[in-house]
């Protein structure tokens, strides 16, 4: 499995980016796709994941803010966020887990929120 991720940045508070990854390769069937991201001394946490089922989850400190959408057909998620924060700031990382307990990661994109 391979996972490309785009979009990251820099933008002020307030503001909005997108980050978009698509996966190629043997997509093991059901998965979950999401986002993690990792500040230093901080270890990595889920931002947001959507079940191929269906089911989304997200961290408390996003939800209401980011939206988590994935095309299952295309084997692609994506994930908006708006009212960006100062505390968002960090290494985002694209992932998809399947159920015998693999993680699958791709490259990090960093999001930078001034305030």
């Amino acid at each position: 499995v391979q996972l490309q991720a785009s979009g990251g940045g820099l933008v002020q508070a307030g503001g909005s980016l997108r980050l978009s990854c698509s996966a190629s390769g043997t997509i093991p069937r059901p998965n979950v796709l999401g986002w993690y991201r990792q500040v230093p001394g901080i270890p990595r946490g889920s931002v947001a994941l959507a079940a191929s089922g269906g089911h989304i989850t997200y961290a408390d400190s996003v939800r209401g803010r980011f939206t988590i959408s994935r095309d299952g057909a295309a084997n692609t998620v994506s994930l908006q966020m708006d009212n960006l924060k100062p505390e968002d700031t960090a290494v985002y990382y694209c992932n998809l887990a399947d159920l015998g307990g693999n993680y699958y990661w791709g490259q990090g994109t960093l999001v930078t929120v001034s305030s």
